[in-house]
């Protein structure tokens, strides 16, 4: 039963530090289900494991704390249980719903049809779509470990954000048919996301605007395994001086060097909460944020992070950010 109380979570990677990017999605989401008494779940999106930084889940769990962020269930790691995700991939491909498929990343990119989705991602042909009957007969055909991949039917698929409005996305036109699992069998982040979130009870999502698109894929997932949707908010991302998206490889902006520079951790929560359209007069601790967070206007645009917003951060210098927004309602 879906409850009547929202349920979300913070879903790190730990495939490097967290930046303040993070910290800041990751206290709206926070304050966004704590402000009306709702449950955080705290996962480990891991599954990638060899793509898994030594001590970054240490670092990633030290540094929400710093921030002064809990948990009421987790650390869930995917990489402990991926046999519900598997059940659920096995559903797909007897089902109709999902598909062998043995091309290379390489042989995609050759073909000049095949042009990148709205993430960056590489849109697949459909080269593999109806060739074989099942995985084994395409491994024994080719010789080569087969990805599972969706069958995506055409059309755009519909759903409404708490904060965006109504979207919409042809993952046909978009993504094509999109993949479940990798040939090397690590299991893709949609399918797993969806299968993850369904059975801890999420029904609120909260988010970077950098996965909206992945949105749609997941829609169609979750109507494929009769599972039901979560409310979806997407926030805006956090941009460098030359209005780039933070990267994890950014050590200046990571929350562990801030740390050890001695930031201030309730500067950081009145940056984040200040840029987005909460109003906070200064440095307070994230659960001062609380009583704020219902009355809030959240922004749709993105917010510049500069050196001298950088420098902000630290103590006995006044706060200070530069957001180019535009008030919107609260999720």
């Amino acid at each position: 039963m879906r409850s009547s109380l929202p349920v979300g979570r913070l879903a790190p990677s730990p495939t490097g530090d967290l930046h303040l990017g993070h910290a800041r999605s990751f206290l709206l989401a926070w304050w966004s289900l704590r402000s009306r008494g709702g449950r955080v779940v705290l996962r480990i999106e891991d599954l990638d494991t060899a793509r898994t930084l030594p001590g970054a889940v240490d670092r990633i769990l030290a540094d929400l704390e710093w921030l002064g962020l809990d948990w009421d269930e987790g650390p869930l790691l995917q990489s402990t249980d991926p046999g519900p995700a598997q059940r659920a991939l096995r559903q797909l491909l007897d089902s109709g719903r999902a598909y062998a498929c043995t091309c290379s990343r390489r042989e995609i990119e050759s073909i000049q049809s095949a042009p990148h989705a709205s993430d960056g991602t590489l849109r697949y042909p459909g080269t593999c779509r109806g060739r074989w009957a099942s995985v084994e007969e395409a491994e024994r055909a080719t010789g080569r470990p087969a990805g599972i991949r969706f069958l995506v039917p055409p059309g755009p698929v519909t759903w409404t954000d708490a904060l965006l409005g109504p979207r919409s996305l042809d993952v046909s036109e978009d993504a094509g048919d999109f993949l479940l699992a990798r040939r090397d069998g690590v299991l893709g982040y949609q399918l797993a996301v969806v299968v993850d979130d369904a059975r801890v009870g999420i029904n609120e999502v909260l988010r970077g605007d950098d996965l909206d698109p992945s949105t749609a894929r997941q829609v169609l997932l979750q109507d494929a395994l009769g599972l039901p949707h979560p409310t979806w908010v997407h926030v805006p991302l956090v941009l460098d001086e030359a209005g780039r998206r933070l990267a994890k490889r950014d050590a200046a902006r990571s929350l562990v060097s801030l740390r050890e520079a001695g930031a201030d951790p309730e500067r950081i929560v009145h940056w984040a909460a200040s840029s987005a359209g909460v109003p906070t007069r200064g440095p307070l601790p994230a659960r001062s944020v609380l009583p704020l967070f219902p009355t809030a206007r959240l922004t749709r645009r993105p917010t510049r992070l500069g050196a001298a917003d950088l420098a902000s951060l630290f103590p006995g210098t006044p706060p200070a950010f530069r957001s180019f927004e535009e008030p919107a309602s609260p999720p």
